[in-house]
Formats: C-alpha cells, structure tokens, sequence
C-alpha cells in the first residue's frame, strides 16, 4: 500500500499583504480539499512572513502577521531574519506566543538563558498512515545583528550534525525548512544525504520543479509569495521506504481572493492607523525630498547619524526618503511612509585611500541611478549621496558628468592610512555596492533602532514647531 503525503509552503512573504488573501485562498481550499479525502497535509513558511515595511507589521510589531497565518490553518513555521533582526529581543521573544502553529528552528536561541516556550529545534508529525516525519528548522547565521538583541545562532552544518542523527533513529522522512538561500540547501544535500527534502528560503529562488541532489529534492516558491509551493511525497507501507518524491511551484497571482482574509486585513489597517497616529512633531513649513539634489532634511539626518553613533564622519544616500512632508503635524505613520526601510545604521572603519573611493563611487550616475532591490533597502533609486564631518567638493567634466575634486576632514585632505570612522546605513555592508564598506575588518552595527528613528529625533529636533 502507498500513501501520499503533502506538504504545501510559503516562503518570504515581506508582508507583501495585498497578495495574502489569495495565499489565504489556496492553502484553504488545499488543506480543506485533501481533509475531504482524509490525506495527510501540512501548511509550512519558511520565514521573512514578516517585514516592518508594511504598517501592519510595524504596528504590531508581527503579532498580526502570527495571527493572519493562525486564520489561515498553518503547521509549521521556521524564522527568517526579518523576524529575527528586526524586532528587539523581547518583541520576538513573544512574537509567537499565541500562534496556533508550531516554531521550529534548531540554531536560534537566546543569550539570556531563557528561550521562549514556542521555539523548537525539531518537530515530529505523523501522517494518517502512521508515516513519521521529523522536521528541523534553520535560520541564516548573522550574528553580528543578532547578538546585539541578545541571540545567537548556532552555525548551520554543526546543528544538523546534532539533530539528523537523532531524527534518523526515530523517523521515516527528514524535512528541512531551510531560511539559509539555494547555496547553502545545495551544499547541505551533498554533505548530509539522510535529508529528504529542503524547502528553502532567504535568498528569493524560485524553484518550479525542484532541483534532486543525491537523496534530496529542493524547492522554494521566490519571493511574495506570486507562487505557492507544494511538496508530495509517496510513501510505500509494504517496502517501509519513500519512493516518490515530487515539487512544485504555482502561480497564484490570478486566483480569487478570500474575502474573509481581506475584510481582517481591512481592519488590521485600520488599527494601525490608529496606533502609528501618534503626533511627533509639528512642522509649519513643508519638507521637500530630492533624490538628485541636496536637501536640508536629508542633510540634518546625515549630521543626526554622524553625532548619535560618535563616528568621525557620516554618509547617507538621499533615495532613504522617498516622499515629501506637508506642513502640519508629523505623526510615526508619516515617517514610516517615508521611511519604510528595515536599515540600522553601523559604524565602519576605513583608511583615507578606502573612503576616498568610496566618495567617488557615489557620485557615479550608475551608483546614484541604481534602482537597489534587496539588502534592506525598499526605496527606488539610490540617490545621492550627503555627508557630515567631511567637505566633499565636485565639478563638471565636460561630459556633463560630476566627479570629486577635493575632499578634506576638519580642513585637511585626507590622510592615505589614517583610520576613520564612517557611519552610514548598513546597507552598504552587503553584496558589492561599495566594496570598500563591505569589506572593512571593523563594523559597528546599531540595533534595534532603525533609520527612520533617528529622523523622527533630527525632526523633532531640527524642524519642530510647538508654538
């Protein structure tokens, strides 16, 4: 006799929540569907559910994207870094406190020796047949944030090295819910054969078929959640083995919406409205955002970040801010509007060579022009860049093109191996878009405040108007 079993998943929502309801849709009619016919399913996310650049999310600080994955009937969640580096230590600590599914991630725990009552390293589930299926949970390892909230996680390789042995002695089937990226799914199902599946994550793959290395299929559905996955798998009770196992991806970006879902979304926007309504400043003059052009705002922003993290000088892209400011009173929701990136700021040391190439990467169209998708930032372009504690000077070549002349720290040039500390968004720590940044040996980060805190205190302070 064989028996299928079915795993349906999400992955890196973003709390991309116009699209939920129709997420809501499928997995609803799915799990109702093969409940009709008394088949084994399992609703799972594979974490980044969360992102505060939704006011839902930052209202609720997530608890109202646990209770849309509750209505919708999920299993299993693992974490993703959304979850677990945007919010303060005791924000997540209790993020999942009344889910009605089950957390499991095997290297996340808390440096206060207290882990929280929901947090699991595996889990086991059985089918309707008996079939006993271990899951496991691992979240990407950027301690360099997480410590800084009081966590740490664990490396991924030496905790599947703990647990697999363990599930293999008292389970069937091994499932790794991977918040990792398809490098580290590839590299794991060369190193530890007994994984049978990998639903993956983080790094916004997308797999339609599968992808079979040695005994393991891997899969993940991108980004948003355009597509939902599914995993089946056919277990033979007679041979006592898995014999089948198949993954696909499907396109739900046309299906109809459940209308439930979107009347609790309807209200969930309501709330925090009313939540981020808070009044934190009045301004009697209208604030202009420019991302070519130099600004006050963005000007005093960059000065607010220099003073706040003690750094020698600041840099700060104008693309942060991507909408002006009426006159009148600023409340939290405007300044998220404006604001909506998860990005801390973080302090870097650099010699005086490595910071003048920086300065002149940034005045390059292309790094001023790059529409960035990605490492925090959810702006457009991004934009030029303004400095604190440095006079930058530029001119025009003849090609109508901009490039810097001269610049000086407290009116001398800078010196070729004096250290400096920078302090600008950590954005710039990530991938290749200012190497010299992402490569510096000393980064500083500043948790758990984001950006847009820091331009609530320069309006406050630089733009307020009480009388």
């Amino acid at each position: 006799m064989q028996e299928k079993l079915y795993f349906y998943y999400t992955n890196d929502l973003h709390s991309n929540f116009d699209q939920w309801p129709r997420v809501a849709s499928f997995l609803k009619e799915a799990k109702a569907s093969r409940a009709e016919t008394n088949e084994s399913c399992w609703l799972i996310d594979i974490g980044d559910h969360v992102d505060r650049v939704h006011p839902i999310a930052e209202a609720f600080m997530g608890r109202a994207n646990v209770a849309l994955m509750n209505d919708v009937g999920y299993d299993l969640v693992t974490l993703g870094n959304n979850e677990g580096i945007t919010l303060g230590h005791d924000e997540l600590f209790h993020l999942y406190d009344d889910a009605t599914f089950q957390v499991v991630c095997a290297n996340l725990h808390s440096m206060n020796n207290d882990e929280p009552d929901w947090l699991q390293p595996t889990v086991n589930i059985h089918s309707v047949g008996g079939v006993k299926v271990g899951v496991i949970g691992l979240t990407a390892p950027f301690n360099a944030f997480y410590e800084l909230l009081n966590w740490h996680v664990a490396p991924p390789y030496k905790t599947l090295e703990k647990y697999v042995n363990q599930l293999k002695q008292t389970t069937d089937i091994i499932i790794l819910l991977s918040h990792l990226g398809l490098n580290e799914d590839q590299e794991i199902a060369r190193r530890f054969k007994a994984i049978d599946v990998i639903i993956g994550g983080h790094t916004h793959h997308l797999l339609r078929t599968g992808e079979h290395i040695n005994n393991t299929v891997i899969t993940a559905a991108g980004k948003h959640c355009a597509f939902v996955g599914e995993v089946m798998l056919t277990w033979d009770h007679t041979r006592q083995e898995l014999v089948k196992k198949e993954a696909y991806t499907t396109d739900i970006t046309h299906i109809a919406k459940d209308m439930q879902t979107e009347q609790n979304l309807y209200e969930l926007e309501e709330r925090a409205d009313e939540i981020l309504e808070k009044k934190i400043v009045h301004i009697t003059s209208p604030i202009e955002i420019r991302w070519f052009t130099d600004t006050r705002i963005m000007q005093e922003l960059t000065n607010t970040v220099k003073d706040w993290t003690k750094a020698d000088c600041a840099m700060l892209n104008s693309g942060l801010l991507l909408d002006q400011l009426p006159a009148g009173d600023v409340t939290y929701k405007d300044i998220h509007r404006i604001c909506p990136h998860p990005i801390n700021p973080v302090v870097v040391e650099l010699t005086g060579d490595e910071l003048l190439e920086v300065i002149r990467a940034a005045f390059t169209k292309d790094f001023m022009e790059l529409k960035l998708k990605g490492f925090g930032f959810r702006g457009e372009v991004l934009g030029r860049m303004l400095f604190a504690g440095l006079q930058v000077e530029t001119d025009m070549r003849e090609t109508g093109e901009e490039y810097v002349r001269d610049v000086t720290f407290q009116g001398y040039p800078l010196e070729s191996d004096h250290i400096y500390s920078v302090a600008t968004a950590d954005t710039f720590t990530f991938g290749r878009l200012l190497p010299e940044i992402a490569k510096s040996e000393t980064k500083r980060y500043f948790l758990p405040e984001f950006l847009r805190d820091l331009l609530a205190d320069t309006l406050r302070d630089k733009f307020g108007d009480e009388s």
